[in-house]
């Protein structure tokens, strides 16, 4: 059984999860403030990752 926080995303869901162009998701990579993995040529984000980026832009935001 898979649970949300197993759940790994790419590059194009996570655009559209943030609603950011695929530069800014590779440079949220790049700067290592978004985790992800990468298999071969396949980079994946985990979900929690997502969740932890929005969490913390939240945090410095307040």
């Amino acid at each position: 059984m898979t649970t949300a926080a197993d759940q790994l995303l790419t590059v194009p869901e996570v655009m559209a999860r943030l609603k950011y162009g695929r530069s800014k998701v590779y440079d949220l990579i790049r700067s290592k403030r978004l985790v992800s993995i990468t298999e071969g040529r396949c980079r994946r984000i985990p979900e929690v990752a997502v969740r932890n980026y929005i969490r913390n832009r939240i945090e410095e935001a307040a």
